[in-house]
Order: C-alpha cells, then structure tokens, then sequence
C-alpha cells in the first residue's frame, strides 16, 4: 500500500466498518501517515513492470449524478505505458460510440483502477486523475502510445496522475490463462502427441511387417 492510499480509500463510513471487525487500528495509522504528508506517491519499477505486461485493466470513473462507472478497457501487452513515476497513459480505441468515461473524466476527472493477472493471482488498484490528449492537442503524444501492429482505431490518449496505489491479496482470485500463457505449456503437450503418434505409426508398421 502507497503512503496516501489509505488517506483516500478509508473514509469514515470505511473506518466505522473497519472498527466493527477489528482492523481500524492497524488501517488507522496508514490514514494517519497519509494525511500528515500530502502528496501522490511515486511508481516503483514493480509497478511499471506489472502495467507493461497486462493486456488488459477495469476503469471506473464517476458521472453527474454520481453514480460510478466501471469499463473495461484491453490491448496486446504493453498497451500501458508508464511515462515517468507518477503519470501512466494509453491510446484511447474506439468502441460502442458511448463516451461514458470521456465524458464522465471531462467533468470530474477522478478515476480508479484495477489491474488483475489472472495467471499469478495478482491485483494493483490505483487512484488517479485523468485527462483527455487529442492528437491535436499532442500528435506525438498519442504517436508514441500507438502500436501500429494493433488493428483498433485510435480516438484519443488518456494519461492518469497517479494518486496513489495499493498491492491487493491474492484471495479470490481465480487463476485464468490467455492464449499467449497457455501456448508454451501446449507446445509441449503439441510435441508429445506427435511423438506418440510417430511411434505409433511405427508399431503399426512393425506389426503389420509381422503379420506379413
């Protein structure tokens, strides 16, 4: 957990459940030490690393009327680009045309994110603000987060400050593979079929050269 994670997750409703269960004391102090050092706490490499090999991360944002909204948003690994310690971007692909979190970010530009590895049973969450880059606000911007080897079409770049993060525990976290993870352990299981199957070819040669 960064330093002021705490100071903005635990709120007061959250800290009077925290009490109820026991665990306000030990998450007290965290809010402490985030709230007596304002500020937005720096990536690490750890961080970096793990946002360059997802493929993927839930996006929430929050309307007018208040209510949250949470989106999905992919690419191939790498598609999430950590541009300094505390500034993270993409390219913005279109999609269903319904701009909720474009325009939910245009006008409150608070956002969280969840960044899962299925595989590895692992989960950052992020708190951050958004903007919105146009290649006319900054082509080389949204050049330098584009991979051309991607078939989508690219509206915009969406760069987040990083608030602050937190590593979640890996409980309930349902192990799940992509192609990509999975194609070393089949290529193994590829070559031993084929295996079997060349020497099953030559025992069925060998017998039938018997029965001859």
């Amino acid at each position: 957990m960064s330093k002021h994670y705490a100071s903005i997750a635990f709120t007061d409703d959250v800290r009077a459940v925290q009490g109820e269960h026991g665990s306000e004391g030990f998450y007290g102090r965290k809010v402490a030490t985030g709230t007596a050092s304002p500020g937005v706490d720096s990536l690490t490499d750890d961080e970096k690393d793990y946002l360059s090999e997802r493929d993927g991360f839930f996006l929430a944002s929050v309307s007018e009327t208040g209510w949250p909204y949470v989106q999905f948003r992919g690419g191939k690994p790498g598609f999430i680009h950590s541009l300094d310690e505390h500034t993270i971007g993409w390219a913005d692909f279109r999609g269903n045309l319904q701009y909720i979190s474009t325009g939910n970010v245009s006008g409150d530009d608070r956002v969280a994110i969840i960044a899962l590895d299925y595989a590895n049973q692992r989960r950052l969450k992020i708190f951050g603000h958004a903007r919105i880059v146009t290649a006319d606000d900054d082509p080389e911007l949204v050049k330098s987060l584009t991979d051309d080897t991607y078939d989508a079409v690219i509206e915009r770049a969406v760069l987040v400050t990083v608030e602050a993060y937190d590593w979640n525990c890996q409980q309930h976290i349902t192990p799940r593979f992509t192609v990509a993870e999975l194609e070393s352990a089949i290529a193994s299981l590829r070559d031993q079929l084929s295996a079997l199957q060349a020497e099953n070819a030559r025992l069925r040669e060998q017998l039938a050269d018997g029965q001859r």
